[in-house]
């Protein structure tokens, strides 16, 4: 049996509990809107993703088997961030999320390489999307709606 490494051990401790630190603001976020997933799933693909990473960094020489083990992650992440996305006729719902999931991924890779700044602003640029993103949204939508409705005036204006 291998003997335990406790320096190691709190090194990868840190790491995990940094990627999982960056996604619980994400993860708050949809859970509070109701989106499905949030206060579970991010942070655990966040923590899987760098729990990978770093795995693959320990047992794997070289650059090419850790790329291999980043493209299983971005394409695995897609996967499970396409089960978010539903479509009803024109409607089409939960691609933010599915975005976030991807994000959170790409959180736990960065932190597994310690590129904090990297994981620190995915973070919060995805938080800050998720939070006033939808009001931005909304605010144009109003806006392209008021215009829409403003075209006919315009229109028998110009006529005249």
């Amino acid at each position: 049996m291998t003997e335990l490494e406790w320096t190691q051990m709190l090194n990868h401790f840190v790491h995990l509990g940094i990627a999982f630190l960056l996604a619980v603001p994400v993860a708050v976020n949809r859970e509070l809107r109701s989106k499905g997933v949030g206060l579970r799933t991010f942070p655990l693909v966040s923590v899987a993703s760098c729990g990978y990473m770093l795995l693959a960094m320990q047992v794997y020489s070289g650059s090419d088997a850790e790329a291999r083990v980043m493209y299983g992650l971005i394409t695995g992440i897609g996967f499970i961030g396409g089960g978010a996305i539903l479509k009803n006729g024109s409607n089409v719902s939960g691609t933010a999320t599915a975005a976030s999931i991807w994000n959170t991924g790409a959180i736990g890779v960065s932190v597994a390489y310690s590129y904090y700044e990297i994981a620190i602003t995915l973070s919060l640029i995805n938080f800050l999307v998720l939070q006033f993103g939808g009001v931005i949204k909304q605010e144009t939508r109003a806006v392209s709606r008021k215009d829409e409705a403003d075209e006919p005036q315009r229109v028998a204006k110009e006529s005249e």
